[in-house]
């Protein structure tokens, strides 16, 4: 079943390139008792999440954190060598995001926002959403319908619904 608003988000690890190379991130760390925007998109460099996903957060960045949010978070089933060349080529990196590689889907499997897409090439990857999490707690969610959609999940939507 999908993680919904009330949940509380299960312990979890993910990855990120440190100046030494992968470094694991305990999502724990990152929520606790802090108010964190997460975003998760089926995967880095696709079109939707390039070109409208990641710019939408780039884009409501400081709005964000007018309203004491921490931190906002970019997670994708990818290596973390992958989401650093994201973070990159997008100026997520350089906006403040945090680019958190899921590599082995398992955080977006624990959240049941797992799908795949064999056609597209897409295994194991993660349906697109936005969620305001407030020391661990789910307190937004939304969650758009179909991979290639970005209305719900867009920076501008989950801020509106703040």
């Amino acid at each position: 079943m999908a993680i919904s608003k009330g949940d509380t988000l299960p312990d979890a690890t993910l990855v990120q390139m440190g100046e030494n190379g992968p470094e694991q991130v305990k999502l724990e760390d990152k929520l606790s008792g802090r108010k964190v925007v997460i975003f998760a998109v089926p995967g880095a460099f696709t079109p939707t999440c390039h070109s409208a996903h990641v710019p939408s957060f780039i884009r409501t960045k400081d709005q964000f954190a007018g309203k004491g949010v921490d931190e906002i978070i970019c997670v994708s089933v990818n290596d973390p060598f992958v989401m650093k060349a994201w973070g990159e080529a997008t100026g997520a990196t350089e906006a403040g995001i945090t680019m958190l590689g899921d590599p082995e889907s398992a955080f977006t499997k624990a959240i049941g926002m797992d799908f795949t897409a064999p056609p597209a090439g897409l295994m194991a990857r993660s349906k697109r959403y936005a969620m305001l999490v407030e020391d661990g707690t789910v307190t937004l969610f939304h969650a758009e319908a179909s991979p290639g959609e970005c209305e719900i999940s867009a920076g501008e939507s989950l801020l509106e619904a703040m």
